[in-house]
């Protein structure tokens, strides 16, 4: 009988800007930490429907539509913020300008882990957010703090991967317990299911 394990742990939030996603390539810029993060949850928008023929059900048809990813997270940086909303950050003054926003598409890579401490590697591949929410409230003698929770909207990449029968894809998940993928590197660059190496 295989174990029952359930997940707990979730760590490493990271990001990195997609440069190109088109036909001939895939590519991002540097990867950068995000902030502490508490909770990832990711919900999938999909729907089935049966079409009758012959007075019964006879096909169903299926279809999967764009990632919703919330994450909740410790105060974003400034600088960090205006790179993943599109605003002006002027380094000089260390002042974030809001205002006008220019969209961006972003790869986003955590580590999560099972209740018997083996991790799972991945990253999302194509993802935008929205500017985030946040509350301040008033100092008192209990323990309350705020963090911010980002709302991140995941799509399939437009780059089609060998690996994913040539297909575009919307993220990779690495079972490191298991030893097969080299993951030495995993979170230096952003991987792919073409740039991630079986062990040697």
């Amino acid at each position: 009988m295989s174990k029952i394990l359930e997940y707990r742990g979730v760590s490493d939030l990271v990001y990195a800007e997609v440069t190109e996603d088109t036909l001939e390539n895939y590519t991002t810029g540097a990867v950068k930490p995000l902030a502490g993060v508490a909770t990832i949850t990711r919900e999938t928008a999909s729907s089935s429907e049966a079409h009758y023929y012959d007075n019964q059900a006879a096909i169903v048809i299926s279809t999967v539509g764009a990632d919703t990813v919330t994450c909740t997270v410790s105060a974003i940086p400034l600088d960090v913020l205006a790179d993943l909303t599109g605003q002006n950050y002027d380094e000089a003054t260390g002042v974030l300008i809001e205002g006008h926003v220019a969209p961006k598409y972003f790869a986003i890579g955590y580590k999560t882990k099972k209740t018997n401490g083996d991790e799972v590697y991945v990253w999302r591949h194509k993802v935008s957010v929205g500017i985030p929410s946040v509350t301040h409230s008033t100092e008192n003698d209990g323990t309350e703090a705020n963090g911010q929770e980002l709302v991140f909207t995941g799509v399939a990449t437009t780059h089609r991967f060998a690996k994913a029968d040539n297909k575009g894809i919307k993220a990779i998940n690495v079972d490191v317990a298991l030893g097969k993928a080299d993951v030495t590197t995993f979170f230096d660059e952003v991987t792919t299911p073409d740039s991630l190496k079986a062990k040697a």
